[in-house]
């Protein structure tokens, strides 16, 4: 079988405070908070979130770490991941404008490439659109308190920053299989993957702002992953990526809940290629428990309680 992707996996942001981005992400966009654990590189205890749909699929997935606490400050700007898209159902944005607005969020109505959306920033001022999707089949979380008709599908894609894009359409063209790109005003969009997995590229180009940070900060995109579905796919694309010359690509990191390889593309957006573990989510917590326990990777448990003490309280 040829190398393929078949759609998005999770986005990763650097955030501000553990508990204000909790209660972003569950109570105002009423998505389910299904992991809590830390982020698995470097020695200072950093929160890792994972926040979905329903059940948790891999298009769905947000993920942060927030770090005010440990003083980290990002700067946004191009060539960089900037913007957050995620799905929504057709009608819906009414109810998501009364939503947000009651909850101290401003929003404005746009139409981007024969698409309605709502545009809004997370408290940290990461850039947000809701997109009206017609036939998701992935299911919105009702448990807190959206409605099944207007709750979030999942990702719906990325909005990536460029100063001049001709080498990221031919990234995502040439060696993630993306689609004819499409083009109106200052925005290029391919689509990557099967329908429905979340796998729109946006690139906006972006001449006005200087370069965004590309290391953790808060208020930043830090990755976005993509499905590469079996561990044998993700090395064959590994290989074709280093073959083409795209040598910034790391090794195999065991992330507990999925196998990553993380590639610099030529936008500077990082993306990762993921495949999700067997058990996936369910690995160390039952479809009920998730993200009900402060969950380690097996070679900090010996450190549990030193790390924990370190980590903002966090009531969720």
């Amino acid at each position: 079988m040829p190398t393929h992707v078949h759609g998005s996996h999770h986005i990763t942001l650097s955030v501000g405070s553990a508990q204000e981005d909790a209660e972003f992400h569950v109570h105002t966009l009423g998505m389910r908070f299904i992991k809590r654990t830390v982020l698995f590189d470097g020695v200072l205890p950093i929160y890792h979130l994972y926040y979905s749909n329903a059940d948790g699929d891999p298009s769905s997935v947000v993920t942060t770490f927030p770090f005010r606490k440990a003083g980290w400050a990002g700067r946004r700007g191009t060539n960089q991941a900037r913007e957050v898209l995620l799905a929504v159902p057709a009608g819906s944005l009414d109810y998501w404008a009364k939503r947000l607005g009651e909850r101290g969020v401003e929003t404005t109505h746009a139409d981007v490439l024969e698409t309605r959306r709502l545009l809004f920033r997370h408290p940290t001022g990461i850039e947000y659109a809701l997109v009206e999707v017609d036939g998701d089949t992935r299911r919105g979380f009702t448990g807190g308190g959206v409605p099944a008709e207007y709750a979030i599908h999942g990702i719906f894609g990325v909005g990536v920053h460029v100063s001049h894009p001709e080498n990221m359409v031919e990234f995502v063209t040439g060696h993630l299989h993306a689609g004819e790109p499409a083009e109106e005003g200052d925005r290029i969009t391919a689509r990557i993957g099967a329908p429905g997995q979340g796998g729109a590229v946006e690139l906006v180009v972006n001449r006005a702002d200087d370069p965004g940070t590309w290391t953790y900060g808060e208020g930043t995109v830090h990755h976005f992953a993509w499905n590469v579905e079996t561990l044998a796919n993700q090395a064959e694309i590994k290989n074709e990526l280093e073959g083409a010359g795209y040598t910034d690509i790391s090794e195999v990191k065991d992330r507990k809940y999925f196998r990553s390889v993380y590639v610099r593309s030529p936008s500077g957006a990082l993306f990762e290629m993921a495949v999700s573990a067997e058990e996936g989510w369910t690995i160390d917590e039952s479809p009920k428990e998730l993200g009900t326990r402060f969950q380690l990777p097996s070679q900090f448990e010996g450190r549990r309680t030193e790390i924990f003490d370190q980590l903002e309280h966090l009531d969720i």
